[in-house]
């Protein structure tokens, strides 16, 4: 006679633990921070009485991670809303069939530069693209943009995050819809002509700053206010002023295509896209940039209004980035 072993008892207690456990009501995909993103999750909780399954990604995957399993997903959505931290993706995800349109009351106030015109996703609460800036090294009074890093003077004294992932990858692929094929090549073959100190990322580039290893680089408003509250000496030159304007890379949030709890998702889309939670992001260690100039802020956060904000296609973007991400890594690669 064959015999067959009973469970363990602790497997049989997990799964009617699981089966007991109470069901979301919507299922959030998050690539902010979980440290800025979850007490406004909560906060919608408690407001609203709805029970919310965030998913963060992990840092060493960037919004990569995310954006892989809601393509793999697709086909069997689990996620409702994807809060992602930057639109290059999101934009990509729209294009492919991927999110439904929803036109949200509570962006009615949002600038039509961050908003989709066919309403598949919303940009807000924007981290500016800086140059930070040593100031026991160099006067930032003298930096005025991106050709500054190109200048003899400054060779092995500046650097950026290597362009292949993040908002360093974004800004990179951007400049050749703002600047033209010819000078965007121009300015990335300067980049490797001039010596250009080529980092893993964005937090790498700001410590090697605030530490004096290196004068000033380019990095992101976030990044660059962890190094100001600490005491170090840095200043911010927001780039460009003169010419083609600072780049804002937006937080986007957008509602799944096949999303299971749709009328849930649309509340949540609702309270993350309000005014106040602009300014909750503006208040916290991230400074995020509110993109309505109403939304109030520290005097420490920067308006979108009173910067010359380069002027950009967010939905071309997205339907290119793959293409300039393959020339980047022949370019930064070798």
């Amino acid at each position: 006679m064959s015999s067959t072993k009973s469970p363990p008892l602790t497997l049989l207690l997990c799964l009617a633990l699981a089966a007991c456990a109470p069901k979301p009501d919507v299922v959030i995909y998050c690539a902010l921070d979980q440290v800025h993103a979850e007490p406004i999750i909560r906060r919608f909780e408690a407001q609203t009485g709805l029970k919310v399954q965030a998913e963060f990604d992990v840092e060493a995957h960037k919004t990569v991670g995310l954006v892989r399993r809601i393509r793999e997903e697709s086909g069997s959505t689990r996620c409702d809303v994807f809060w992602n931290n930057e639109f290059a993706h999101t934009v990509a995800m729209a294009e492919d069939g991927l999110l439904a349109s929803y036109d949200s009351p509570a962006a009615a106030d949002i600038p039509p530069l961050f908003r989709d015109e066919q309403h598949r996703w919303t940009g807000f609460a924007a981290r500016a693209r800086i140059l930070i800036v040593n100031t026991d090294l160099a006067d930032p009074t003298t930096i005025h943009g991106m050709d500054d890093l190109l200048d003899a003077a400054w060779r092995g004294r500046v650097g950026m995050a290597r362009p292949l992932t993040g908002t360093t990858l974004t800004h990179m692929a951007l400049l050749f819809p703002v600047l033209g094929e010819e000078r965007a090549r121009a300015y990335l073959s300067g980049i490797i002509d001039a010596g250009v100190n080529l980092t893993s990322g964005n937090a790498t580039l700001m410590r090697l700053v605030r530490e004096g290893e290196l004068a000033f680089g380019w990095t992101d408003t976030d990044d660059f206010n962890v190094a100001r509250e600490a005491g170090y000496p840095v200043a911010a030159v927001y780039p460009d002023q003169e010419t083609v304007g600072t780049l804002l890379i937006p937080n986007t949030v957008c509602i799944l295509e096949r999303a299971p709890h749709p009328e849930a998702a649309r509340r949540l889309v609702d309270f993350i896209l309000s005014p106040e939670i602009e300014a909750t992001l503006a208040a916290a260690r991230s400074a995020q940039i509110p993109v309505r100039a109403s939304v109030s802020r520290p005097p420490h956060v920067r308006s979108a209004a009173d910067m010359r904000v380069m002027e950009v296609d967010y939905a071309a973007l997205g339907t290119e980035v793959d293409h300039r991400l393959a020339e980047l890594r022949e370019r930064f690669l070798r």
